[in-house]
């Protein structure tokens, strides 16, 4: 639903909010959606549902479908402009990379997104797991490791606005902890400095991950290692595979900190 009264001054683009609450309202399993569905999700009338509509398909952004209307891979350039211009995935992908080569499973990287995590980076090895993921996918980032990490990094204020909104993932996780539990666990990470996920998202899926941090130390994303609970242990995440997240995390920050002292250079 759309947040009526949500612009806070007179430059506020109403218009464009809209638009932008049309394009969020295609979800998981709906890849098509009728006019009256899209109007129903967003709060808005139907004439100006049809408006955006015809304006998105005209940019290339929707298609007209057998049942309505429906994304386009055009969408993607949105998200991949995000990823593309903090160079994130130029500077972690090396590193990834040799992560991937030293543990023979996928490492991800992920930032959050309100109660989500968003996936930004990733270096998948090819095996069956419960969740496809893919660069944009989305879990709620209670039920994941890389999800406990950003949380728990965030001063108190911002971790309530987070968990009070919904999540947009339109996954039910097998965790679903109560205030209590999820503080208890977030004392942990922050005790710790990692977090592990033992199919708290998922049947057979278990990760371990940690934060990656700018030049002032803030932990700005999280990358982790998941494995298959029926081929590796707890014991073997925590005590293999850990120890090489660390000392990737650690490179990628301490390379995130040089290229941000880079002054830019103007054409």
């Amino acid at each position: 639903m759309t947040d009526s009264g949500r612009g806070t001054g007179p430059d506020f683009i109403e218009a464009l909010a809209r638009g932008l609450d049309v394009l969020r309202s295609f979800r998981p399993g709906t890849p098509a959606m009728t006019l009256s569905e899209i109007a129903g999700q967003t709060g808005l009338a139907r004439p100006t549902v049809r408006r955006i509509l015809i304006t998105l398909e005209e940019l290339g952004y929707v298609r007209s479908a057998d049942r309505g209307y429906a994304l386009t891979p055009r969408v993607l350039d949105l998200g991949m402009a995000y990823v593309n211009s903090l160079s994130m995935w130029e500077v972690a992908r090396p590193h990834m990379e040799k992560l991937v080569s030293q543990t023979n499973e996928s490492t991800s990287m992920a930032q959050l997104d309100g109660h989500d995590i968003v996936y930004v980076a990733r270096v998948a090895v090819p095996k069956i797991v419960t969740l496809a993921v893919t660069i944009g996918t989305r879990f709620p980032a209670p039920a994941t490791s890389m999800g406990k990490v950003l949380l728990a990094a965030l001063p108190p204020a911002a971790l309530s606005a987070v968990l009070a909104e919904p999540s947009r993932s339109g996954i039910n996780a097998r965790w679903q902890p109560t205030a209590a539990d999820l503080d208890a666990a977030l004392r942990e990470v922050r005790a710790k400095g990692w977090a592990l996920a033992d199919q708290d998202l998922a049947p057979g899926i278990r990760s371990v991950a940690t934060g990656v941090r700018d030049g002032d130390g803030t932990v700005i994303a999280a990358i982790n290692v998941t494995v298959h609970a029926a081929e590796t242990s707890v014991e073997t995440l925590i005590e293999d595979h850990l120890p090489k997240l660390l000392r990737t995390a650690a490179d990628i920050s301490h390379d995130w900190s040089l290229a941000a002292a880079v002054p830019a250079t103007s054409a």
